[in-house]
């Protein structure tokens, strides 16, 4: 069935253009904000703890790093509040531009940070403060870049595809990120630590001058055009889906956490782990990481357009399932100590995450009527955040120190698969469904949508 739109008059060739520029420009620009949000991750492994604590052994240093790691995810809920609310008063698209700008503004300011040799443990205080701005940018992004390729899908069984280019924008991002870590660190002796570090940091401000670019040139969603004509607009979208729609909210966190939490242990704890626990190169680590992004690129549309097909909720459930006996595969693999089997780990580590996070994007945003769905969604998705993402590499750190064995850590991702697949089984699946309606109330059997979506256009 076609995507009815009644506020804008395009021909179905200039539908197709405008879903195009909504694709790449919602791609582009989830890359650059996790770009620039994934590139702590990376440095906190490798640098931040030699250069802002310097003074605690390493295994400490690493978790203060990780700590103001952490703290970029506490404020990604906060800027789901605030964009998630002016994301459903004025618009996707201008939201949208205002995330960029801040998240690269303050990624470049990071570049020029001087380290504790300079100004002590001010450099970490500042530190804490642009990771927190990161946090609030990247907590508004996620939501607008869905909702602007969903909201302009031409067809009700092509969502979940079309939804899961943007979620590839974050493999990218850390593509991009490990690529330019991994060439600014054949610097030769201590320049990498001593200003190399800095320039992936600086390069934030030309792929935000790309991204701004491309952002700007496209048009409102007509789903949003919609709620304007007719007039339904919230004044607090926020206080409303609180009130209307918690149980989508709670359900969509807790899905997320077999995604969220193995996701971060498998490219930022690993850091850690391989080079101070098995003392394998640091080249090797980013280079599997790139290869496992690099499968990603297929992995993670195949897993969306398979939710088209099957259901999101059924999809979604084999891949956290997947993860659930991964874990042990993963680690087994990384502990011989061979290169040969930690790089197929590597490789391989995100295939479960992927079949998690195609689909996930649609399964959580269709959650949500058209009103409220920009507050819903992110709030949702980024309180995942804060329950599993963020203190993953934090958990899987402190448990190896206390047990000295990685079989916790497969273990803690088994009890995150567990969480995700109850939780899943709460949302409703409406795969195939009519998502520009609005539908507080109405009830979403997933077989039936299954079957439309089957069907033809």
């Amino acid at each position: 069935m076609a995507t009815t739109d009644a506020t804008i008059s395009l021909t179905p060739e200039a539908h197709a253009r405008e879903l195009r520029r909504a694709v790449i420009a919602a791609t582009v620009g989830t890359t650059i904000e996790w770009y620039d949000f994934l590139l702590y991750s990376t440095m906190a492994g490798l640098v931040f703890a030699k250069l802002f604590f310097p003074n605690e052994d390493p295994l400490t240093g690493t978790l203060s790093a990780f700590g103001i790691y952490f703290v970029g995810f506490i404020a990604r809920p906060i800027g789901a509040f605030i964009f998630g609310h002016y994301g459903d008063r004025v618009g996707r698209k201008s939201t949208l531009i205002f995330t960029l700008v801040l998240m690269g503004v303050s990624t470049f300011l990071v570049a020029i940070l001087p380290g504790y040799d300079s100004i002590g443990i001010w450099g970490a205080v500042i530190l804490t403060v642009l990771r927190l701005v990161q946090g609030i940018g990247v907590g508004g992004e996620w939501g607008g870049s869905v909702l602007l390729t969903m909201e302009w899908a031409r067809y009700n069984n092509e969502r979940g595809f079309l939804t899961s280019w943007p979620q590839f924008g974050g493999p990218a991002g850390l593509f991009l990120a490990n690529l330019a870590v991994l060439a600014f660190s054949q610097m030769s002796g201590d320049a990498f630590y001593a200003w190399g570090w800095r320039v992936p940091f600086a390069l934030s401000l030309v792929l935000v001058a790309i991204g701004l670019w491309i952002r700007l040139r496209i048009l409102e969603t007509p789903v949003f055009r919609k709620l304007v004509v007719e007039q339904k607009i919230e004044r607090a979208p926020i206080v409303e889906v609180l009130r209307k729609q918690p149980g989508a909210i709670i359900a969509g966190m807790f899905a997320r956490t077999s995604e969220q939490a193995p996701f971060y242990i498998f490219t930022a704890f690993i850091f850690f782990y391989g080079t101070k626990t098995l003392h394998v190169s640091r080249d090797l680590l980013l280079t599997g990481v790139l290869c496992a992004v690099v499968v990603s690129a297929i992995t993670i549309p195949l897993s969306g357009h398979l939710s088209d097909r099957i259901g999101r909720k059924r999809m979604y459930i084999l891949g956290a399932a997947a993860m659930g006996v991964f874990g042990f595969i993963y680690f087994g693999l990384i502990d011989t100590g061979n290169p040969v089997l930690i790089f197929v780990a590597m490789v391989l580590s995100l295939i479960p995450h992927d079949m998690q996070y195609g689909p996930q994007a649609a399964l959580i945003a269709e959650s949500f009527t058209p009103r409220l769905r920009y507050s819903g969604a992110s709030i949702s998705y980024q309180l995942a955040s804060i329950t599993a993402g963020g203190p993953a590499p934090l958990i899987a750190t402190w448990l190896f120190a206390r047990y000295e064995s990685s079989t916790p850590i497969a273990i803690y991702i088994l009890i995150t698969a567990i969480v995700s697949i109850v939780a899943t089984t709460f949302l409703k699946d409406y795969t195939g469904r009519d998502i520009s309606a609005e539908y507080d109330h109405a009830p979403a059997d997933a077989e039936p949508a299954v079957r439309a979506a089957a069907g033809g256009r």
